[in-house]
C-alpha cells in the first residue's frame, strides 16, 4: 500500500512518495559522476524534493502526481508548485480539457530530474511539489472563476510560484486577478493560436476566448510588456488582432515564425519585458495539431514543439511570477502525446524560474 500523502513532511523521506526495494531504501549515499557529487537518484539527498529516479522506481508504480513529486495540501513552504484547474466549461468548440491535468500528470512520469539541453537542476534549486487541483464548480463558470481567484490568492500569499495545468484558457483571467493583486500589473508572454481578446461570445463575457480582454479592462496587464506569439487561423474580421495592437501588445503572427528559430525573437521579448513581473501563458493549440491534436480549437500551420521549447527557454532571466499550460483535451488524442508534450513544456517552465541552478 502507498503511504498517506498528508502525513509527509519536508524531510528527506518525504521526497520519496513510493516504496523502494529494501536493500536500496536505506542507501542515502551520494553517487559520483565525473568529479562532482550529485544527489542520490533513488531519493532526495538534500532538503529539496527530488522525484524518485526510474532507474530504481518503476514509472508505472505509485500515485500519479506531476513528475512523481510529493503531494502537499497547501503551498506553505514551497518555492514552486504544480496545480491543476480541471475545467472546460469555458470552451467554445471541443470539450475535454477538464481531463487535462489528470493526463498531464500521468504522462509526466517520463520526466527526469535534470534538463539535458540547458543543464538546469530545478530539484537542487527550489522546493517543489504537486498541490492538487482547485475544487471547481462544473455547473457555474463564474463561481469557478471566484474559486480559482481565491485559491491562487492563498498560493501566492506563501511566496510560491504556481505552475498551472489547465483546463481551458478561461482560467488565465482569475489567476491573473490574483497575480496582479500581489504584484501589480504584469507583463505577459502569451503563446497561442488565438488572441483570446473577444469582448462577448454568445452573449457571455467570460470564456476561453475573452480572458485577456477582461484582464486589460481591469488593469491587470502592463500592456507595453505583452507579447502574443503564434496567432493564426481564420477570423471574424480582416484584422483579428487590431484590438491587441491598439492596446500596445506586440503581436507575432505565426507567419513570422515559419521556418526559423525563435531564439532571436525571444531576445527581443526579454528586452521588452525588462525586470518587471511576468506571467507566461501557453495554450497547447499554439502548436500545430500534427504535433498536438488533443485540444479544443485546433488551427493548422502552427508552431513546432522545438519552437515552443525555444520560447520557454527564452524566458530564462525574466522575473516569472506564474505560468500555465492550458487546453490539453485528452479525448482528442488517444496516443497521449499532446499531454506528454504539455508535461515537458511545464518542466521547461520550471527550469526557467528565478533562482534555478544550472551546471
Amino acid at each position: 500500500m502507498f503511504p498517506v500523502w498528508r502525513n509527509l513532511t519536508l524531510s528527506r523521506a518525504a521526497a520519496v512518495p513510493f516504496s523502494l526495494p529494501p536493500r536500496r531504501a536505506l542507501d542515502q549515499r551520494s553517487c559520483r559522476t565525473g568529479t562532482r557529487s550529485v544527489p542520490n537518484r533513488k531519493s532526495s539527498g538534500s532538503r529539496y524534493n527530488v522525484p524518485p529516479s526510474a532507474e530504481f522506481v518503476a514509472r508505472v508504480s505509485g500515485i500519479p502526481t506531476m513528475a512523481k513529486l510529493p503531494y502537499r495540501e497547501t503551498a506553505d513552504g514551497l518555492d514552486a508548485a504544480f496545480v491543476g484547474v480541471p475545467i472546460d466549461t469555458g470552451t467554445s468548440n471541443r470539450p475535454g480539457a477538464r481531463f487535462g491535468p489528470r493526463q498531464i500528470r500521468g504522462e509526466s512520469a517520463l520526466l527526469r530530474a535534470y534538463n539535458s539541453g540547458t543543464r538546469a537542476a530545478p530539484y537542487e534549486s527550489l522546493m517543489v511539489a504537486d498541490i492538487g487541483d482547485v475544487n471547481v464548480n462544473m455547473y457555474d463558470l463564474k463561481d469557478t472563476c471566484k474559486r480559482i481567484r481565491e485559491a491562487y490568492r492563498k498560493i501566492l500569499a506563501t511566496g510560491c510560484i504556481p505552475l498551472t495545468m489547465g483546463g481551458d484558457h478561461t482560467i488565465a483571467y482569475p489567476i491573473l486577478q490574483a497575480v496582479a493583486e500581489k504584484h501589480g500589473p504584469v507583463g505577459l508572454v502569451h503563446v497561442d493560436a488565438h488572441a483570446d481578446t473577444s469582448d462577448v461570445v454568445l452573449g457571455e463575457k467570460i470564456g476561453h476566448g475573452t480572458p485577456f480582454r477582461r484582464c486589460v479592462e481591469e488593469g491587470l496587464l502592463d500592456c507595453r510588456r505583452v507579447v502574443q506569439i503564434g496567432l493564426r487561423g481564420t477570423g471574424y474580421s480582416p484584422d483579428s488582432y487590431e484590438w491587441s495592437r491598439a492596446q500596445g501588445f506586440r503581436v507575432v503572427q505565426v507567419e513570422e515564425c515559419w521556418f526559423k528559430s525563435l531564439t532571436p525573437l525571444m531576445s527581443e521579448v526579454r528586452a521588452q519585458m525588462a525586470s518587471g513581473p511576468v506571467y507566461l501563458s501557453f495554450d497547447i493549440d499554439a502548436l500545430d495539431p500534427g504535433f498536438a491534436p488533443g485540444t479544443g480549437t485546433p488551427e493548422i500551420a502552427g508552431l513546432t514543439p522545438i519552437q515552443g521549447v525555444e520560447i520557454i527557454r527564452g524566458c530564462r532571466g525574466l522575473n516569472l511570477v506564474g505560468c500555465d499550460l492550458v487546453e490539453v483535451s485528452p479525448p482528442y488524442d488517444t496516443t497521449g502525446n499532446t499531454a506528454l508534450t504539455g508535461a515537458n513544456l511545464l518542466f521547461e517552465m520550471l527550469c526557467v524560474l528565478p533562482k534555478i541552478k544550472y551546471y
